[in-house]
């Protein structure tokens, strides 16, 4: 009998139990949830759902918007935390009842949001023994293992480089290795969402993520994680394309991580809107870009969100306080008027943008300005002041989630709310105008057999598909 590709495809322990190698990437604000996580882990693989800002739906089965009553943005971070936990709570039992027991389930957090701690030990300590294991990254989480050893569940850092999990380790990860229930390598170049990218990584030239990988397992091999699993994260599509990398003594362990695939599904809570724009995507719409407020670049379809900002930054000319060198040409700025100065070379350019309607001038934090319509300055300054505090540090509010509050810089007009444009957008806003983020791989769905004719499979049917090696 001819071995198929699913016999090549052996099951991995993750989180103390054999399962399917398919992980669900964990989508932040409600793009997954218990219903989606539920699913993967019913089907026998991994599910995760997002514990940021996580949706509490009332009796009849519709998201409770969040919402604030506090006057300052230490009050509404509170009611911000007070929110997060509930939904986490109540996604974690939905994904329980729907698995019936199977697969694993795994709460997703990014530990620069604002209150990671507060949110992730809030959920586990009101839905005990409902989640398996914490998926977590965007930044550098030291304390997961202690937070992991605490309620006796397995955690799963992400990571983008062998040196950034070598960091972990060395610092905190070596005193719990037994909970190391996975290393996720996420692929800085190709995954959807914030991105990895180092100072001394080229945004445009992507890595081969063999060789990457291949040195992540040589240094968990030489810590004596030989039986961890690597769980590769972003450009994951047609498991075919990775044979090369089962059964092979380099990678070791694998499992491989679905974030965008999903999002087409029946189960995923995106508007139809969103659902039916992915099949017309072609290859390049997805933007890697260093928009957000969290200072990491990410990945977002180019979208009109997209261009906006991308405008903003192309209207942007430098400034000094006073008269220095060619820096001679007054230019007003702000209600009073006062003046900054500008070159003579920047003084034509700034009254053409002001004749096309961009006649408000703002401040960066970086001796620039930047020229924006009324309308979009105003939305800009109302954004700013209404910040809940939703990232650790935010450089479009200025916010910081401890100490004094404030990360001690000017606020930055160039970026977003990002808490506001990714609620919009998983409750149903319009998907032109808002942060439509995405893996590299979104254009795939438009030339994949899997979903011609506008078919939209359960997540069951995904995972039965994805098994099949397409």
């Amino acid at each position: 009998m001819t071995a198929t590709f699913r016999d090549k495809l052996k099951k991995v322990v993750i989180s103390g139990k054999e399962v399917y190698p398919i992980v669900e990437g964990g989508k932040g604000v409600a793009v997954t949830n218990g219903y989606t996580a539920g699913a993967f882990a019913a089907a026998g693989a991994v599910g995760t759902f997002s514990g940021v800002n996580a949706d509490t739906f009332d009796a009849n089965g519709n998201a409770i918007p969040y919402t604030y009553s506090g006057t300052t943005r230490r009050e509404r971070h509170e009611e911000l935390i007070v929110q997060s936990i509930r939904g986490g709570v109540q996604q974690a039992q939905i994904a329980h009842e729907i698995s019936k027991g199977n697969g694993r389930v795994h709460v997703n957090v990014l530990w620069e949001m604002g209150g990671a701690e507060r949110v992730l030990t809030g959920i586990l300590d009101q839905a005990p023994g409902l989640v398996h294991g914490i998926t977590c990254g965007a930044g550098m989480p030291y304390r997961l293992s202690e937070i992991a050893e605490h309620y006796n569940i397995y955690y799963h850092p992400i990571i983008s480089s062998a040196r950034a999990f070598n960091a972990l380790w060395k610092r905190s990860y070596h005193k719990t290795p037994q909970l190391l229930g996975s290393v996720v390598y996420e692929d800085p170049w190709l995954a959807g969402g914030h991105n990895g990218l180092s100072n001394s990584e080229d945004p445009k030239k992507p890595e081969d993520p063999y060789p990457r990988v291949a040195a992540l397992r040589a240094s968990m091999n030489s810590f004596g994680l030989q039986n961890t699993p690597i769980i590769m994260a972003g450009g994951a599509w047609h498991l075919r394309e990775w044979e090369h990398w089962l059964d092979n003594p380099e990678i070791g362990l694998i499992a491989f991580q679905f974030g965008t695939r999903p999002i087409l599904s029946k189960e995923s809570p995106v508007s139809d809107e969103w659902k039916q724009r992915l099949p017309m995507l072609r290859e390049g719409d997805v933007f890697l870009n260093r928009f957000s407020p969290t200072g990491f670049y990410s990945s977002a379809v180019n979208n009109n969100f997209i261009k906006s900002l991308r405008g903003q930054s192309e209207r942007q000319i430098e400034y000094r306080m006073e008269q220095e060198g060619l820096f001679a040409e007054p230019l007003p700025v702000g209600a009073r008027g006062r003046p900054v100065f500008i070159q003579p070379d920047d003084k034509a350019r700034a009254e053409s943008w002001k004749n096309q309607g961009y006649s408000e001038a703002m401040k960066t934090p970086d001796a620039s300005i930047i020229f924006v319509t009324p309308e979009k300055a105003q939305m800009i300054h109302k954004d700013q002041v209404d910040c809940m505090g939703c990232l650790s540090h935010c450089r479009f509010s200025n916010w910081k989630d401890h100490d004094d509050f404030t990360t001690g810089k000017k606020a930055d007009p160039r970026s977003f709310c990002i808490q506001k444009t990714l609620q919009d957008i998983a409750h149903g806003s319009g998907i032109d105008n808002e942060l439509m983020f995405s893996g590299h791989n979104a254009y795939r769905f438009g030339s994949d057999p899997f979903y011609s004719n506008g078919y939209v499979p359960t997540i069951g049917e995904l995972v039965e598909r994805i098994m099949t090696g397409y």
